[in-house]
């Protein structure tokens, strides 16, 4: 029997397609639908490009009829930037008549050029500053506030937990943890006993992230951690070591991964 997950007050399935730049756009975002994603998140989207008027950058942010549910991720390190970003995506998006699940927060995007500007998991070094950044967002914001995030920044300043609180306490409707640290990037394997202090320190939900390639994968998250829910991206050119990314074999279960 497969979990809902309930972010502001609406239920959603949980099987989740995470947000991925450079990848996550349309076309990418339909076949995954089509495929059985419950929940699609778009590229993450420029707050500052957005409020200085670019014409490229909204595209990322627009929404079909057959996307929904889905959220927009922004990114960026200034509130007022932020919410003003999410008030202009909303206010574009009510025009066209096809309105985001939620505005995403980007609090776990590793690249250097990201985090150099003091965005993405470099967030994660400055609670408060993210605590003001979902606060500003949230009052912006006539749908629900997510944040996904990484464990620290490094090894030796794992705060995920007190990230998750702060985040809940600021507003946001639902957490996605990915389990790794920023220094970590994409490797070693993920260590999804955080997702589980996280989930057991927070009363909002609590989406899993990180090396899911198979049911399997999938299952073994819901069942250590008690996450409400997964979120699935896959880059191959991250992976040299797995010898194909193809559609994982049949697993016995209620989860079937049509995609990973």
């Amino acid at each position: 029997m497969k979990r809902t997950v309930t972010v502001g007050d609406k239920e959603y399935g949980d099987l989740w397609l995470a947000p991925m730049a450079g990848d996550g756009d349309h076309a990418f975002r339909s076949i995954c639908k089509k495929h059985g994603a419950d929940y699609l998140c778009s590229e993450m989207v420029s707050a500052k490009a957005i409020c200085y008027g670019d014409k490229k950058t909204p595209t990322l942010a627009k929404i079909t009829p057959e996307e929904v549910p889905m959220a927009v991720q922004l990114f960026g390190s200034e509130p007022e930037f932020m919410a003003e970003a999410a008030k202009k995506i909303l206010d574009d998006a009510k025009k066209d008549g096809v309105m985001p699940s939620a505005i995403d927060i980007n609090a776990g995007c590793p690249v250097h050029k990201i985090v150099s500007n003091g965005e993405g998991s470099a967030l994660m070094k400055d609670l408060p500053l993210l605590s003001k950044i979902v606060e500003k967002t949230v009052l912006a914001s006539s749908v629900p506030v997510t944040v996904k995030m990484r464990l620290g920044w490094d090894m030796s300043s794992i705060n995920v937990v007190d990230a998750a609180k702060c985040v809940e306490a600021a507003g946001a409707s639902a957490v996605c943890v990915h389990a790794r640290t920023r220094t970590q990037l994409y490797a070693p394997g993920v260590d999804i006993s955080y997702i589980k202090k996280v989930k057991d320190a927070v009363k909002i939900p609590v989406i899993g992230n990180g090396d899911i390639f198979s049911a399997a994968d999938a299952i073994n998250m819901f069942e250590k951690t008690g996450c409400d829910g997964v979120a699935i991206a896959k880059k191959s050119h991250l992976y040299p070591h797995l010898p194909t990314l193809e559609r994982p074999q049949r697993v016995h279960s209620s989860y079937e991964m049509p995609f990973s």
